[in-house]
């Protein structure tokens, strides 16, 4: 059908993957206040911080608008340091019927897989959302290197 889409962006990261897992994983409370004009809102709607079946609500600033996510924990590899989310909610599923996204962190790269599926052929690639999320990934790694 071609209607299915994959994006990977990996980043090299001074701070090192590890510490920008720990920040995804049990310390992702925190981002909203790391990079305050990106983020506007963060609360745990259901379950805990870092645990499988947690659901995550954000509002955020993507392409100059306001936008809303709500995201379950589906998998945490602690080998590999990935977690991988599921979009329950929000503005991005009004052009995909389903969007996951999973960050794998080693040694001093970060990377960001998206996986999803248009809803229409007409349907852009997601690269500003895929922008926006290398942003917050660069604020972390700005926080953590100033620590």
């Amino acid at each position: 059908m071609g209607l299915k889409g994959k994006l990977i962006a990996s980043m090299e990261v001074r701070c090192g993957g590890h510490s920008v897992h720990d920040m995804f994983h049990t310390n992702i409370h925190h981002i909203r206040n790391i990079s305050p004009k990106l983020i506007n809102h963060f609360e745990i709607h259901e379950g805990e911080v870092g645990k499988i079946g947690a659901v995550l609500c954000w509002k955020y600033i993507d392409d100059g608008k306001e936008k809303f996510l709500k995201e379950e924990i589906k998998n945490i590899d602690p080998q590999k340091k990935s977690i991988t989310w599921e979009v329950i909610e929000g503005d991005v599923l009004e052009l995909y019927n389903f969007f996951t996204i999973i960050t794998s962190n080693e040694h001093q790269w970060t990377t960001v897989t998206f996986e999803y599926e248009k809803k229409t052929e007409d349907t852009p690639e997601p690269l500003s959302f895929l922008d926006y999320f290398i942003n917050v990934t660069k604020d972390i790694e700005g926080h953590l290197l100033s620590k």
